[in-house]
Protein backbone atom coordinates (compact mmCIF):
# COMPACT_ATOMS: atom_id res chain seq x y z
CA UNK A 1 0.00 0.00 0.00
CA UNK A 2 3.00 2.28 -0.04
CA UNK A 3 3.94 3.87 -2.89
CA UNK A 4 6.95 5.73 -3.50
CA UNK A 5 7.09 9.35 -1.93
CA UNK A 6 4.69 8.17 0.68
CA UNK A 7 6.67 6.70 3.46
CA UNK A 8 5.63 8.36 6.48
CA UNK A 9 1.77 9.63 7.00
CA UNK A 10 3.21 13.39 7.27
CA UNK A 11 4.18 12.23 3.56
CA UNK A 12 0.52 11.06 2.58
CA UNK A 13 -1.17 14.44 3.77
CA UNK A 14 1.47 16.36 1.62
CA UNK A 15 0.17 14.54 -0.88
CA UNK A 16 -3.35 14.67 0.02
CA UNK A 17 -3.00 18.57 0.24
CA UNK A 18 -1.35 18.44 -2.83
CA UNK A 19 -3.65 16.40 -4.85
CA UNK A 20 -6.88 17.46 -2.92
CA UNK A 21 -7.25 14.04 -2.28
CA UNK A 22 -8.92 12.14 0.65
CA UNK A 23 -6.88 10.32 2.97
CA UNK A 24 -7.98 6.40 3.81
CA UNK A 25 -5.89 5.68 6.65
CA UNK A 26 -5.71 1.79 7.31
CA UNK A 27 -4.80 0.02 10.73
CA UNK A 28 -4.01 -2.82 10.45
CA UNK A 29 -2.26 -5.95 11.85
CA UNK A 30 -1.05 -7.83 8.89
CA UNK A 31 -0.10 -11.02 10.37
CA UNK A 32 -2.38 -11.93 13.51
CA UNK A 33 -5.46 -10.29 12.26
CA UNK A 34 -7.62 -12.37 9.97
CA UNK A 35 -9.99 -9.64 9.02
CA UNK A 36 -7.32 -7.51 8.53
CA UNK A 37 -5.79 -10.25 6.12
CA UNK A 38 -9.03 -10.65 4.44
CA UNK A 39 -9.72 -6.85 3.61
CA UNK A 40 -5.84 -6.44 1.99
CA UNK A 41 -6.46 -9.48 -0.40
CA UNK A 42 -10.19 -8.83 -1.06
CA UNK A 43 -9.89 -5.18 -1.50
CA UNK A 44 -6.74 -3.14 -1.17
CA UNK A 45 -5.00 -5.72 -3.60
CA UNK A 46 -7.56 -5.90 -5.97
CA UNK A 47 -6.94 -4.66 -9.43
CA UNK A 48 -10.53 -2.32 -9.05
CA UNK A 49 -9.35 -0.64 -6.08
CA UNK A 50 -5.42 -0.18 -7.01
CA UNK A 51 -6.83 1.56 -9.53
CA UNK A 52 -9.58 3.79 -8.31
CA UNK A 53 -7.83 4.80 -5.35
CA UNK A 54 -4.47 5.52 -7.69
CA UNK A 55 -6.47 8.66 -9.21
CA UNK A 56 -9.25 9.13 -6.00
CA UNK A 57 -7.62 8.38 -2.29
CA UNK A 58 -4.31 8.95 -0.50
CA UNK A 59 -3.41 5.06 0.96
CA UNK A 60 -1.92 5.41 4.21
CA UNK A 61 -1.40 1.58 6.18
CA UNK A 62 -0.52 1.88 9.52
CA UNK A 63 0.58 -1.87 10.51
CA UNK A 64 0.88 -3.31 13.58
CA UNK A 65 2.94 -6.79 13.04
CA UNK A 66 3.35 -9.26 16.25
CA UNK A 67 5.71 -11.61 14.43
CA UNK A 68 9.45 -10.99 15.26
CA UNK A 69 10.15 -11.68 11.46
CA UNK A 70 7.53 -8.77 10.24
CA UNK A 71 8.70 -6.47 13.39
CA UNK A 72 9.03 -2.76 11.86
CA UNK A 73 11.67 -0.60 12.55
CA UNK A 74 10.98 1.64 16.20
CA UNK A 75 10.73 4.83 14.27
CA UNK A 76 8.08 3.33 11.87
CA UNK A 77 6.34 1.65 15.14
CA UNK A 78 6.32 4.79 17.63
CA UNK A 79 4.60 6.89 14.73
CA UNK A 80 1.73 4.46 13.86
CA UNK A 81 1.16 4.47 17.65
CA UNK A 82 1.33 8.20 17.31
CA UNK A 83 -1.89 7.91 14.72
CA UNK A 84 -3.63 5.04 16.58
CA UNK A 85 -3.39 7.27 19.91
CA UNK A 86 -5.16 9.76 17.48
CA UNK A 87 -7.34 8.14 15.17
CA UNK A 88 -8.03 4.75 17.02
CA UNK A 89 -8.04 5.29 20.61
CA UNK A 90 -10.19 1.93 20.78
CA UNK A 91 -7.52 -0.06 18.91
CA UNK A 92 -10.18 -2.08 16.47
CA UNK A 93 -8.18 -3.98 13.69
CA UNK A 94 -8.91 -3.09 10.73
CA UNK A 95 -10.18 0.44 11.21
CA UNK A 96 -10.21 2.38 7.73
CA UNK A 97 -10.74 5.86 8.31
CA UNK A 98 -11.18 8.60 5.93
CA UNK A 99 -9.59 12.10 6.60
CA UNK A 100 -10.33 15.30 4.91
CA UNK A 101 -6.88 17.09 3.42
CA UNK A 102 -7.25 19.07 6.93
CA UNK A 103 -6.37 15.51 8.68
CA UNK A 104 -10.25 15.75 10.31
CA UNK A 105 -12.08 12.67 10.38
CA UNK A 106 -14.93 12.23 8.10
CA UNK A 107 -15.50 8.79 8.96
CA UNK A 108 -14.54 4.97 9.77
CA UNK A 109 -14.77 1.74 8.88
CA UNK A 110 -13.92 -2.32 9.17
CA UNK A 111 -13.92 -5.40 7.12
CA UNK A 112 -17.06 -5.66 4.88
CA UNK A 113 -17.78 -8.98 2.96
CA UNK A 114 -18.32 -7.39 -0.47
CA UNK A 115 -17.00 -6.20 -3.45
CA UNK A 116 -14.26 -3.80 -4.17
CA UNK A 117 -16.53 -1.56 -5.96
CA UNK A 118 -18.87 -1.94 -3.05
CA UNK A 119 -16.33 -0.95 -0.74
CA UNK A 120 -15.29 1.81 -2.52
CA UNK A 121 -18.75 2.99 -2.64
CA UNK A 122 -18.66 2.84 1.45
CA UNK A 123 -15.56 5.35 1.32
CA UNK A 124 -17.22 7.61 -0.82
CA UNK A 125 -20.17 8.04 1.10
CA UNK A 126 -18.06 9.26 4.03
CA UNK A 127 -16.73 11.92 1.28
CA UNK A 128 -20.23 13.62 0.05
Amino acid sequence: MHKTGKKTFADAQTLSKKTNRPIVLVFAGSDWCAPCIKLDRDIWQSEEFKKYAEENYVLYKADFPRRTANKLSEGIENRHKLLADKYNSKGYFPLVVILNVEGDKLGETGYKKVTPNEYISVLNEFLE
